[in-house]
């Protein structure tokens, strides 16, 4: 990856640095707000057969990380485009 000056460089990893921690914070919210913190309230609904904080302590949190996963592909295949250190 070659940057046209450093502060191209700078720019680029503050973005996305920010787009990283922005992922993971959602994750967590997920994972262990909905997982953990919120599960009693959430078990008052169901979800396919199964209390809805037990799902989401199982399975839904991985299925937003993996969800996360496309999302991140994508912003930063746009970061690496806006920065002009895309891969050919």
């Amino acid at each position: 990856m070659s940057f046209e000056n450093n502060e191209k460089a700078a720019g680029y990893w503050r973005e996305n640095l920010r787009l990283v921690l922005s992922l993971l914070a959602i994750w967590a919210a997920v994972s262990f707000g909905c997982g953990i913190l919120l599960v009693d309230v959430l078990n008052e609904f169901s979800f396919m057969g199964f209390k809805l904080g037990f799902w989401f302590a199982q399975q839904g949190a991985m299925y937003v990380f993996v969800a996360l996963i496309f999302v991140y592909v994508a912003k930063a295949n746009a970061l690496d485009k806006k920065y002009n250190v895309q891969e050919d």
